[in-house]
């Protein structure tokens, strides 16, 4: 089915997981363009993004800032034009996939999405309460877990349709913190972090698209509430991006000109240990109650009878035990994996409907897609031994693309001659 011919798409309610056949109408949508900038300023300013950022201290600050900036740019155009999907439609995330790989076919990438979700839930909030727990170490890690879980239940209770306002002021405090730790940072003067192992310039650009690209499977589930579907789309990316790209920076910051890969420890040398807890609190749950909430929505998108809110608690709640009691600090394999799952996906997607205009949404399986999908995912494991000037997930995703777009263009081919 031609979707610019028949201008009909399915729009997901993410409280109850059901569809109804509508237009491209944004008169129920809630967010306005700069609330959805405030969101993704928000969600890029976490400790995972900052201790990324310390990996690229062996290239040294020039390059360094050169790989960042390269990564960023190549995620920032994924990450716009996924999130315009999504905005365009009135779909979440999980939802739009069901365009390119049918009702059920989509069902792999949503379980997919939920457990990597539960697994970025458990890695933030463990992240932000050993920070917090260094701090006031009286709490313990565990009770920061207890208390950074709260907060991000409370966050998701109020909901995205309702909370525009708290963000907002969330959005600023962390943007005055953010300065804060900057020139805490760069104007310090200790021996560089020594780094454990070499990085060239490609896996280095690859590091810097990983993380956005882990936020693709998530960023439709808000962006599809856009009241202007392309300047939310663009406001949302570039937000994001800029923000991440300020967190790299002061990670590999605090390895080249602070000596420690540690923010909480340069905070406190500091005497900032207040600015400190609410840096990592805040951000914590700025940044994690979007993992826990989509987790939930593309929870429903499994299944229609089970509730997007409920479940993102759930899956809070989950998290914060996991971060209490599991050891989750290590997560660069973590995103690796998730870019060989979702990078082919989104090459699909993008190819299958922006520029092919399909959509198999009302079919059970579309196979071609699938195969295809599988192909780029061998693809992806295969090329992270190469030591491409650019990483290796821009030529995967394009060959995965131009794949898409002779299959796709061969099968229109053949529907015409039967037909």
């Amino acid at each position: 089915m031609n979707i610019t011919a028949t201008h009909a798409v399915v729009q997901a309610d993410a409280s109850r997981g059901e569809f109804a056949p509508v237009g491209e109408c944004t008169e129920k949508r809630a967010l306005a363009t700069p609330a959805l900038g405030l969101v993704w300023f928000g969600a890029s300013v976490s400790l995972a993004e900052i201790l990324t950022g310390t990996f690229f201290t062996p290239l040294g600050l020039t390059d360094g800032l050169q790989a960042i900036l390269i990564g960023h740019a190549i995620g920032f155009c994924l990450f716009a034009l996924i999130a315009y999907v999504s905005a365009k439609t009135g779909l979440g995330a999980m939802d739009a996939v069901k365009l390119s790989f049918g009702r059920y076919g989509s069902l792999v990438f949503s379980v997919a999405n939920v457990v990597q979700l539960v697994g970025w839930t458990a890695i933030m909030v463990a992240s932000g309460a050993a920070a917090a727990a260094f701090l006031v170490p009286v709490v313990g890690m565990v009770g920061w877990c207890a208390v950074i879980g709260v907060l991000i239940v409370v966050w998701i209770a109020i909901g995205v349709r309702n909370m525009s306002r708290i963000q907002a002021v969330a959005s600023v405090c962390l943007f005055v913190l953010t300065i804060v730790i900057s020139t805490t940072v760069f104007t310090a003067d200790a021996a560089p972090f020594g780094a454990d192992e070499a990085l060239s310039f490609g896996a280095a650009v690859e590091l810097a698209v990983a993380m956005p690209l882990s936020w693709l499977p998530v960023v439709g589930d808000y962006t599809r509430e856009a009241k202007k579907p392309l300047a939310g789309s663009l406001i949302a990316a570039t937000t994001y991006s800029l923000g991440s790209v300020w967190m790299f920076a002061i990670g590999l910051g605090m390895a080249l000109f602070a000596g420690s890969g540690d923010l909480a420890e340069i905070l406190s040398s500091a005497g900032l240990g207040i600015v400190g807890i609410l840096v990592v609190v805040l951000s914590t749950v700025t940044t994690t109650f979007l993992d826990a909430q989509s987790a939930g929505v593309s929870a429903s998108a499994i299944h229609s009878s089970l509730l997007a809110k409920w479940l993102g608690v759930g899956v809070a709640v989950v998290g914060a035990f996991a971060a209490a009691l599991a050891p989750v600090g290590d997560f660069e394999n973590f995103l690796y994996l998730i870019g060989s799952v979702f990078a082919p996906m989104v090459a699909i997607l993008l190819t299958d409907y922006l520029l092919l205009g399909n959509d198999s949404s009302r079919n059970p399986v579309n196979a071609p897609n699938l195969v295809l999908w599988l192909a780029g995912f061998v693809l992806y494991r295969f090329s992270m031994s190469w030591d491409f000037v650019l990483g290796n997930t821009l030529p995967v995703m394009i060959a995965v693309a131009l794949a898409t777009l002779l299959v796709g263009l061969i099968r229109k081919c053949m529907r015409r001659t039967i037909g």
